[in-house]
C-alpha cells in the first residue's frame, strides 16, 4: 500500500499542472472550468488526508521520479509535516475559489488555470527532497501568482505590483545563488544527503545561511516584510486569502525543513531565530494597531503570526516545534476566514476603511458572528484553536526557560486583541456612516461594472447582460435596492470558521499529528532512510 502511494506522489504535482493547462485551453466552457477546479482541489484534499493518515505513525513516503537512483532522480518525500501542509492548503484554496466564484472573478478564462498551476507548485514545494527543486517549485508558484495579481487586482497599483515582482525576483535570485553555493561546498543539494552537513562544515553553514536568508524574504519576516504590507492589501479579497496561506507559509515550512536537515537543529544559531521571531511579532502587532482598514490590519497580523511560528525553529525542542506547527496550521485557516469575512463586506459596501463602515452587527449579524469566531481564535480565546496554539507555544518558551520570548508572545497577544477590537468597535459596533447605502449601491454599479467588463473581456463566453452581474449584494425589493451580503459571499468564511472551531474542540488529534511532525524534524533518520536507504 505504501509503495503504491509513493508511486502516486508525482500525480499531486502533474495532475493540477495538466488540468490547469487543459482548463486554459477550453473555450466557451466556464462551467466546466469551475467543475475542473473544484474537483481537482477536492481530490487534492482527499489525497492529502490519506497521506496524513498514512504518515501519522511516523511513516515516510518517498519516490524517485523517473525511477532513477537516489542522488540522481528528483526525490518527492512526504512525512507528517508535508502531508498536513498539503491538506490545510487544499482547504484554504477551496474556500478562496468559492469566494472568487461568488464575486464572479473566477469567470475569467485563466483564473482557475492559474490557481491549479499554483497548487501544483505548492504540492511540489511541500514534497520536494532537494533544495534546487524547492527553488523550481517556488518559481512554479510565483508565475501564476503574477497572473492572478495582474488579472484580479482591481485596486492594485503599478507600484505595488512592481514591488511584488521585484522583491520575489530578487529573493529567487539570492535563493538560486545559495543553492549554487551549497552544491559547490557540499557536492549535493539532496536534503537527505545534506543531513547535518552545515553543523560540521562552516562553509556549508554559510551557504545554507544564504538559502535561509532568501527564503526569509519570501516569508516576510522583519526587517524584510515591507513588500507584503504594500501588496497583499491592494489585490482582491479572494486572492489575498489564497496568498495568505500559501506563499509565506510554504516559505516558513522550507525554513523548518532546511534548518532541521541541513543544520540538524544546531543550537548555536537558535538565538538568531528567536530574535527574528520576537521583532517580527512586535512589529506586526504594532503595525496592525496603526492601520485604518480591515485588510491592512489583517495583513500586518500576518507578519505577527509569522513571528509566532518562527518561535518553533528558534526553540527547536519537541514541544516548541509541536506548538509552532499547530499554530502554523491553525493560522492558515483563521487568517483566511478573516480575510474572506471582511472581504464579503468590502465586496458589498465598496470599502475596507474603518471610518466608512459601521453598524454591521445590525445590518450583517451573520458576518459579525463569523468574524467574531475567527477573531477570538486569532487572539487565543478558548475553546477555539488559537487558544491551544498560543497556550502551547508560550508554555514551550517557558519550558525552554526563554522567559523573554515568552513574555513578548503574551504582550503581543494582548496587542493583537486591541487590533481586533479596533475592527469590531468600528465596523460592527460603530454607528452606521451617513450615506452607506448610497455609496454601496454606487460601488455596485461602478466598480463591479468595471470588474464585469474586465472579466467579460477575458471570458471565452461573454454574456448578453447590459449591466454588471449581481453578486447578490444589491437585491431589488419594491423597486428599491438594498445592499446586503449574500450567503454565497459568506459561506467560504463560515466554512473556515467551523474548521477552526473544530480544531479547537478536537485539538488533541491535530496536536498529536503536530507532535509526530515535530519528532520527524528532531530526528530525520526515517526521512533520510526513505530517500537514500
Amino acid at each position: 500500500m505504501n509503495e503504491m502511494l509513493s508511486t502516486l506522489l508525482p500525480v499531486l504535482v502533474v495532475g493540477p499542472l495538466f488540468l490547469g493547462a487543459f482548463s486554459a485551453a477550453l473555450r466557451r466552457s466556464q462551467k466546466i472550468r469551475h467543475a475542473i477546479s473544484l474537483i481537482t482541489l477536492l481530490a487534492m484534499l482527499a489525497a492529502a488526508i490519506l497521506l496524513v493518515v498514512t504518515t501519522a505513525d511516523g511513516t515516510v513516503l518517498a519516490h524517485q521520479v523517473g525511477l532513477w537512483e537516489a542522488g540522481v532522480a528528483i526525490p518527492l518525500v512526504v512525512d507528517t509535516l508535508s502531508a498536513l501542509m498539503l491538506a490545510f492548503v487544499a482547504v484554504l484554496a477551496l474556500a478562496s475559489v468559492l469566494f472568487a466564484m461568488a464575486t464572479h472573478e473566477a469567470r475569467a478564462r485563466f483564473y482557475h488555470p492559474f490557481v491549479l498551476i499554483l497548487m501544483a507548485g505548492v504540492a511540489g514545494a511541500a514534497m520536494t527532497g532537494d533544495i534546487f527543486n524547492l527553488f523550481v517549485f517556488i518559481e512554479v508558484m510565483l508565475l501564476p501568482s503574477y497572473g492572478l495579481m495582474a488579472m484580479m487586482g482591481a485596486k492594485l497599483g503599478a507600484d505595488s505590483a512592481r514591488i511584488f515582482v521585484t522583491v520575489n525576483l530578487m529573493a529567487s535570485t539570492l535563493l538560486l545563488a545559495g543553492v549554487g553555493l551549497v552544491y559547490a561546498t557540499a557536492g549535493t543539494v539532496n536534503l537527505a544527503e545534506l543531513q547535518g552537513a552545515a553543523a560540521e562544515d562552516p562553509a556549508i553553514a554559510i551557504a545554507g545561511a544564504v538559502v535561509l536568508t532568501a527564503i526569509s524574504i519570501k516569508a516576510a519576516v522583519v526587517p524584510v516584510h515591507g513588500w507584503l504590507t504594500r501588496t497583499y492589501s491592494m489585490t482582491s479579497p479572494a486572492v489575498t486569502a489564497l496568498f495568505s496561506g500559501i506563499h509565506t507559509k510554504i516559505a516558513v515550512y522550507a525554513i523548518y525543513r532546511i534548518y532541521a536537515m541541513l543544520f540538524d537543529g544546531d543550537q548555536r544559531f537558535l538565538w538568531v531565530g528567536l530574535t527574528i521571531a520576537a521583532v517580527t511579532m512586535v512589529v506586526g502587532a504594532l503595525g496592525a494597531v496603526g492601520e485604518n482598514s480591515t485588510r491592512s490590519i489583517l495583513v500586518f497580523h500576518m507578519i505577527s503570526h509569522i513571528g509566532y511560528i518562527m518561535i518553533g525553529v528558534g526553540l527547536f525542542t519537541t514541544l516548541g516545534l509541536t506548538a509552532a506547527i499547530f499554530y502554523l496550521l491553525h493560522g492558515m485557516i483563521v487568517k483566511a476566514s478573516l480575510f474572506l469575512s471582511t472581504g464579503a463586506l468590502e465586496e458589498t459596501y465598496g470599502t475596507a476603511r474603518l471610518d466608512r463602515l459601521g453598524g454591521m452587527l445590525k445590518r450583517e449579524p451573520l458576518v459579525a458572528v463569523i468574524f467574531m469566531v475567527a477573531a477570538l481564535s486569532l487572539v487565543g480565546m478558548p475553546p477555539f484553536s488559537g487558544f491551544v496554539a498560543k497556550f502551547s507555544l508560550i508554555g514551550a518558551t517557558f519550558e525552554a526557560e526563554q522567559w523573554i520570548i515568552g513574555g513578548v508572545a503574551v504582550i503581543v497577544s494582548l496587542i493583537s486583541m486591541v487590533a481586533m477590537l479596533k475592527i469590531w468597535t468600528s465596523v460592527f459596533m460603530g454607528p452606521e456612516p451617513e450615506g452607506l447605502e448610497r455609496r454601496a449601491l454606487t460601488y455596485q454599479q461602478a466598480i463591479h461594472g468595471k470588474r464585469y467588463l474586465r472579466v467579460e473581456a477575458q471570458a471565452e463566453q461573454p454574456t448578453l447582460q447590459v449591466g454588471p452581474p449581481t453578486t447578490g449584494t444589491a437585491a431589488v425589493i419594491s423597486g428599491e435596492r438594498h445592499a446586503r451580503v449574500t450567503p454565497k459571499l459568506i459561506v467560504p468564511a463560515a466554512l473556515l470558521a467551523v474548521v477552526t472551531l473544530g480544531l479547537g474542540l478536537g485539538a488533541e488529534v491535530l496536536m498529536q499529528l503536530a507532535e509526530q511532525a515535530a519528532q520527524g524534524l528532531m530526528d530525520p533518520s526515517d526521512y533520510v532512510k526513505a530517500v537514500i536507504g
